[in-house]
């Protein structure tokens, strides 16, 4: 079972760290005796790069956060970061563990305004730590050491804006020509996802308009307006297609699903439905009102609820 991305995050950092504690643990020792020696420890550093997995740049800070060295880098060495402070980064605002090695959380650089994160290595003298040697990882140049994670199945709420909510109550659905002929547009919407193709789409019943994603073409989407969700004709557009065996809603539940979706649109002037979105594969519904609240649940619990839950 995959976990959450809060997981996901966890173990690729748990990974990394164990690649690189023992390496930059030996490079930190052999920068004991150079340290204060601006040259030695860029021959030190310069010889010991590709000893870092993954590294962009290598550097020495004393424990004020002053670097003594320059950066070395694939490209060589960049003296302009001589005497740099960086004592106010994130990594430098980390407490480091008692053992001595810190991988930060990621950041976005200074310089290239990218997510990167440090690693810092506690260089030690006879009687105190005498500054921390540092690696820069480019998040790009990262493997990916753990399974993506999957979306949770759970029922979601969101509060929108506050400025919609507390004006609530003065607002009254306005009619949209989708919602003077729903019966028709959504007859079209469940050919579409049942028999033509179609995994995802997202209906926007207030501007009359259907985001849809199909199976063939997974990567691009397509907008339907109210004049082809009007004509039965656009169903021709889209090549006949079995319904998907690993979908998670039943083919039988989406005529159901969008006859509460109507309801949900009709049902109550001030509280209503603005958007929603139906994905066959993941089995999830999302529903926004006009409260601006969204709510994102299973399809199956969303068929439990009738419209005296929701109003």
């Amino acid at each position: 079972m995959k976990g959450s991305w809060k997981e996901s995050i966890y173990l690729q950092r748990e990974e990394l760290a164990r690649k690189l504690h023992e390496p930059l643990a030996q490079l930190a020792e052999r920068c004991r005796p150079a340290w204060g020696d601006r040259a030695q420890l860029n021959a030190i550093l310069t010889e010991g790069f590709s000893s870092i997995p993954h590294c962009s740049f290598l550097y020495c800070v004393n424990t004020d956060g002053i670097q003594i060295c320059d950066n070395v880098g694939q490209a060589g060495l960049a003296p302009e970061h001589f005497g740099r402070d960086r004592s106010q980064r994130p990594y430098m605002m980390e407490a480091v563990p008692a053992w001595g090695f810190l991988l930060s959380d990621a950041y976005i650089s200074l310089m290239d305004h990218r997510p990167s994160l440090t690693a810092l290595q506690i260089v030690r003298g006879d009687a105190h730590p005498l500054g921390y040697l540092g690696a820069d990882f480019d998040l790009r140049n990262l493997p990916a050491t753990a399974e993506l994670y999957e979306e949770p199945g759970n029922w979601r709420q969101v509060k929108g804006d506050p400025s919609i909510r507390s004006n609530v109550f003065q607002q009254c659905r306005v009619d949209s020509p989708m919602d003077g002929n729903m019966e028709q547009a959504l007859s079209i919407l469940e050919e579409l996802l049942t028999q033509r193709g179609v995994f995802q789409c997202q209906i926007h019943f207030s501007s009359s308009q259907t985001t849809i994603w199909t199976v063939n073409d997974p990567f691009r989407y397509r907008i339907l307006d109210h004049e082809a969700l009007s004509d039965p004709d656009i169903c021709l557009v889209f090549p006949p297609r079995a319904y998907p065996a690993d979908a998670l809603i039943p083919q039988a539940d989406i005529k159901r699903i969008l006859h509460t979706l109507q309801a949900l649109r009709l049902t109550d002037p001030t509280f209503y439905l603005r958007t929603a979105s139906i994905n066959i594969f993941n089995g999830m519904i999302s529903l926004t009102f006009s409260c601006d609240g969204s709510h994102y649940m299973p399809y199956d619990e969303f068929l439990l609820k009738d419209t005296s839950f929701w109003f």
